[in-house]
């Protein structure tokens, strides 16, 4: 799919239609290679990592405004040069985030019921991050680590009324930011009747919707599709799954959304089979990631949600973000490195004493 949705491009921008298809390969190189080697660490291995990938994601989400460090591309300054590579800080953010809670709630599992032990503090380093992110800007990454942390809280088992509190400000926070900006209010227009700036705001959207369209139940073949050839904006990215059901039609589309589904159902499995907080939570979160990256990015493809920049795990063209996706894939893996999990109690036994011993 990225060579069906970058080969035209890649002739008009280099003269080379392979060459954005041969960037990505090395990506995905790199990519396996990372998830083999997350795939072998134990569970106390895996909690040693938290502080580094939170240290290091925290540094590079500012490094984005160091002269010479950060890069702006399209208005956003939301990419750092490392030598020869350039990377997108929020995708790593995304991975870090979930290392931390899962360390920072597992910790506190005692006192998940109070409010200052669990959901405050957990909420005040959280929205820190989203306002980093809305600085670059990047709302859409925002919106994510938020819909992340709450996904992972209410797994760590606090007060419901405390969540919906906090949750409550979060929102009133993101819908403030949303209605601050005229070009996100131009979004939200668009969204809501893309047909009356057909040539403006809407654009992008009508073209994904047509590409829906011109797919139907069984497509028009791989590589037959029109869209991507500069009619749809950002095909190769954020709108990728346009062009796949454009190619491959509903059942197509249905068949990307059922394996992305299985993925969720297996590293919700895996979570639940854990009776150690952080490899439970580190799995819960893992999974929500992979679940939220997929849910926002077809919704904004099919019109539920107003536009936003997120790429689609797996398909998407970018270095950071295949990368990354296998990265969540390697930690799934080392998770469940285990005895089959049918063989696993949910719960451990516990032992009680009676007149003739030890009961199960």
């Amino acid at each position: 799919m990225v060579l069906n949705t970058t080969y035209f491009l890649g002739l008009a921008k280099t003269g080379d239609g392979f060459y954005y298809f041969k960037a990505q390969m090395l990506h995905i190189a790199a990519g396996i290679v990372l998830c083999i080697l997350l795939s072998q660490f134990s569970r106390a291995g895996l909690r040693r990592l938290a502080a580094p990938m939170a240290a290091l994601s925290s540094v590079l989400l500012v490094a984005v405004w160091i002269p010479g460090v950060g890069l702006v591309r399209g208005g956003a300054r939301r990419w750092v040069r490392l030598g020869p590579l350039v990377a997108e800080p929020s995708e790593l953010l995304k991975l870090g985030l979930v290392f931390f809670l899962a360390d920072f709630l597992s910790r506190r599992e005692a006192r998940m019921g109070e409010l200052r032990a669990g959901v405050l503090p957990t909420m005040l380093i959280v929205l820190s991050l989203a306002a980093l992110l809305l600085k670059q800007p990047d709302f859409g990454s925002a919106v994510m680590v938020v819909t992340l942390a709450f996904a992972i809280l209410w797994a760590a088992g606090p007060r419901l009324k405390h969540l919906a509190g906090t949750g409550g400000v979060a929102v009133s926070g993101l819908a403030l930011q949303a209605i601050a900006k005229p070009y996100r209010m131009k979004r939200f227009a668009a969204f809501l009747n893309p047909w009356r700036t057909a040539r403006g705001a809407g654009f992008q959207l009508i073209q994904s919707l047509i590409a829906l369209g011109e797919g139907g139940k069984w497509g028009q073949g791989l590589g037959a599709g029109r869209q991507k050839m500069f009619f749809l904006p950002q095909a190769h990215t954020d709108f990728v799954f346009a062009v796949v059901t454009e190619d491959f039609g509903l059942v197509g589309g249905l068949a990307i959304l059922s394996l992305f589904a299985l993925l969720l159902l297996r590293g919700m499995r895996i979570a639940h089979a854990e009776s150690e907080p952080f490899s439970s939570l580190l799995g819960v979160g893992v999974s929500s990631l992979f679940a939220l990256q997929v849910l926002i990015n077809v919704a904004v493809v099919i019109g539920l949600v107003p536009t936003k920049g997120l790429p689609l795990p797996f398909l998407s063209y970018g270095g950071s973000s295949i990368v990354m996706a296998l990265a969540q894939l390697g930690v799934l893996l080392a998770l469940a490195r285990r005895a089959p999990i049918s063989a696993i109690p949910k719960k451990p036994y516990l032992v009680r004493q009676s007149p003739t011993g030890p009961l199960p």
